[in-house]
């Protein structure tokens, strides 16, 4: 089997340090390894399993000889030095927002719409974590009864706002616990002009507001799932909940269709489909949360019921740990399904 060098750009955080752990986990054919951050994080190490491995500083000269370039260090670093690794020869799998619209970029969830990989020029697109379980979910039923119209809420966990977020929720629990003062700087985002306590609390914010009074993560999913599911007309409502949990996505999804589809049928389908765990029996209140997903690379689902509200509606809890699925081990699978096609 051929073997590639990979860098992973964005190394020293959460769903960089992620994409390592996969890509061992995996047996994903290397032959060489790099590992980039900042300049400030050059010479620093990352340990893994007992191994050190050195970080390199992120440069456009450091993608020579680089097959597939993983990036999760944030749109800026992607905007700037993407176009620089694909310029050297290498296939870059952007965990970014900076390229995910952009007409000549493919969006891509491996199980759902692999075909999109189909004359790449170099780069793709990894999707919102957030939309990556939702698309997972619905594409078995689509194919059942073409879909009408979709509204979801998002409750998601505070590792999607980075090792910061999640170190504060545990700071915080721990300071109204014994009746400290509480520190606030990452809820509902780093710099934002009121931050918020996300310990023992829900917060209904997720990113920056838009001049519709919807947030740029709530339009995230909006504008992704119909990319995705190549479905441009799709009726699609999101609404993003931030909820005191370390990791793991979940969410609530009302589907209207356009013909019949039965709750057998559709569990029946979901149950078959690649990379879907079926959790559904209320008797012996069995249903995904995410705790039983972290660590888990799958999309859960259960709660699937009739809504009788339309003529032709079901609901259902869709959960998938955040991190991995939902950034990291996509985008590895993203970059094998490109090897076994053999578009490299």
């Amino acid at each position: 089997m051929k073997k590639y060098n990979v860098a992973i750009v964005g190394a020293t955080g959460m769903v960089g340090q992620t994409m390592l752990k996969v890509l061992l986990e995996r047996n994903f054919p290397m032959s060489g390894l790099k590992l980039l951050a900042s300049a400030r994080s050059a010479d620093s190490t990352v340990e893994l399993e007992g191994k050190e491995y050195k970080i390199e500083a992120a440069e456009p000269a450091a993608f020579e000889g680089v097959d597939f370039a993983f990036f999760s260090a944030g749109g800026d670093v992607s905007l700037e030095l993407a176009p620089e690794a694909v310029k050297r020869g290498t296939i870059v799998v952007d965990n970014s927002s900076a390229f995910r619209m952009d007409a000549d970029v493919p969006l891509v969830v491996p199980e759902v719409n692999p075909d999109a990989l189909v004359g790449h020029k170099g780069l793709i697109a990894n999707p919102n974590c957030s939309t990556i379980q939702l698309v997972v979910a619905l594409k078995p039923l689509q194919d059942i009864s073409p879909m009408k119209r979709i509204v979801v809420s998002t409750y998601q966990a505070v590792s999607g706002a980075g090792k910061e977020a999640v170190d504060e929720l545990v700071d915080q629990c721990r300071a109204v616990i014994e009746g400290n003062e509480l520190v606030k700087t990452m809820i509902p985002h780093k710099g934002a002009k009121k931050n918020h306590q996300i310990a023992f609390n829900v917060v209904p914010q997720l990113d920056v507001f838009l001049d519709n009074d919807y947030t740029k993560e709530e339009m995230k999913v909006v504008k992704e799932t119909r990319k995705i599911m190549g479905l441009p007309d799709l009726g699609v409502s999101s609404f993003a909940v931030r909820v005191p949990v370390m990791n793991g996505h979940s969410e609530s999804v009302n589907i209207e269709f356009t013909a019949p589809i039965t709750v057998e049928e559709a569990r029946e389908a979901l149950a078959k489909f690649p990379g879907i765990i079926v959790v559904d029996n209320p008797a012996e209140l069995l249903y995904p949360m995410p705790w039983d997903c972290n660590g888990k690379d799958e999309v859960f689902v259960g709660r699937i019921r009739k809504d009788d509200s339309v003529e032709h509606g079901l609901n259902m809890w869709v959960v998938s740990d955040n991190i991995r699925k939902g950034a990291a081990t996509n985008s590895i699978q993203i970059a094998e399904c490109i090897i076994e096609k053999g578009l490299c």
